[in-house]
């Protein structure tokens, strides 16, 4: 069984700053790529910013230069550093990881989430 868990969100002005974090727990073998997805009301779901197992980083042209994605491989956890937020960065972020499970020989990769955390950005 494996589990994403996500923290770190809240209420921020406009301006500010928050980090995510989101750590992934349970019978993992390695992991892939892992990724921070939101969603905003009424809108579809969007790749925010991803990180190789190489540590390569891939960002949305929309928080380039405010967002900052990051790994720690010893602990299996992911973050988000977002500074300059804005009001259209409020959303539930999501993160996922593609990662192979201990005993599995195929040594297949797997896509699982997290259950996501509410970024408000408001004055």
């Amino acid at each position: 069984q494996v589990q994403l868990v996500e923290s770190g969100g809240g209420l921020v002005q406009p301006g500010g700053s928050l980090k995510l974090s989101c750590a992934a727990s349970g019978s993992i073998f390695s992991i892939n790529a892992m990724r921070w997805y939101r969603q905003a009301p009424g809108k579809q779901r969007e790749l925010v910013a991803s990180i190789s197992s190489g540590s390569s980083t891939n960002y949305a042209d929309s928080v380039k230069g405010r967002f900052t994605i990051s790994k720690d491989n010893a602990k299996n956890t992911v973050y988000l550093q977002m500074n300059s937020l804005k009001p259209e960065d409020t959303a539930v972020y999501y993160c996922n990881a593609d990662l192979s499970l201990e005993g599995d020989r195929s040594k297949v990769l797997r896509r699982y989430w997290g259950q996501g955390t509410q970024v408000t950005v408001s004055s």
